[in-house]
């Protein structure tokens, strides 16, 4: 893809909606995968009391709307104002206690995951059932659309087109499988990392433009002694959190 068509597709533009000013693709087709959409709001005729507490609302009562979930509250219940980048608001919005808790804790994710995901680690890459590994780094690009692996070949994988993600760990007490599993496919549920686990690679299920059925690819984490081996177990766990996002998006 040229930088000029590239440039057109991660353009953006200044919008404001009843929620507030949000900075967005000019196309929604190449918007972020892991971005929400803004909820409804209920109307105003629906909710005479406060979703929350149940009080009544008066004309010293004011309502208001959570901009995250779009359920409507007193302001005793809904008077933080957190930033929430998934819906691409410019400034801290008003939140309930719940949501804001859930934006509270993407904010890791954006602060340091998604850095971590957009620098990228390097990793022996095998194809499919092929016997083969090569040494390449696997990033996330800047429109966090693609997964990128580059080494002697380059390979692009399309983030929505992924299906399923399965964790390697090693670390478990003896007896206990050293994996984990975390699918993507719709109506399946996420599981957990637990304990004192270590990453130690992923495979990762995802459909390809004209190829038929599902393909797949593995990382492992190589072993050396410069430190590329702590940066890409942290890749892995941050792919593991952008993974539950990804997840967390299409079951809106």
């Amino acid at each position: 893809m040229s930088s000029e068509v590239t440039a057109r597709h991660d353009a953006k533009k200044l919008v404001r909606s009843p929620s507030g000013l949000r900075m967005v693709p000019e196309h929604r087709a190449f918007g972020s995968p892991f971005g929400l959409e803004e909820p409804q709001w209920v109307p105003d005729k629906e909710c005479p009391r406060c979703m929350q507490c149940d009080t009544k609302f008066d004309f010293l009562t004011r309502k208001h709307h959570c901009r995250r979930c779009g359920k409507c509250f007193c302001d005793k219940c809904c008077s933080q104002k957190v930033a929430l980048r998934r819906m691409c608001f410019v400034d801290p919005v008003r939140q309930c206690a719940e949501c804001a808790l859930v934006s509270h804790r993407e904010a890791e994710f954006y602060d340091k995951q998604l850095k971590l995901l957009l620098s990228g680690a390097t990793f022996l890459v095998t194809f499919g059932n092929s016997e083969k590994s090569d040494t390449m780094v696997c990033r996330l690009s800047s429109n966090q659309r693609y997964l990128l692996l580059d080494g002697d070949s380059r390979h692009e994988v399309e983030v929505t087109r992924i299906a399923a993600v399965q964790m390697l760990t090693e670390g478990f007490p003896p007896g206990e499988k050293d994996m984990h599993t975390y699918t993507s496919l719709p109506g399946s549920q996420p599981v957990s990392e637990g304990g004192n686990a270590r990453a130690t690679g992923m495979t990762l299920q995802y459909t390809a433009p004209g190829v038929e059925g599902v393909t797949q690819l593995k990382l492992t984490a190589g072993e050396d002694a410069n430190g590329s081996r702590r940066q890409a177990t942290a890749w892995l766990v941050a792919m593991h959190k952008a993974a539950k996002l990804l997840y967390e998006s299409r079951d809106q």
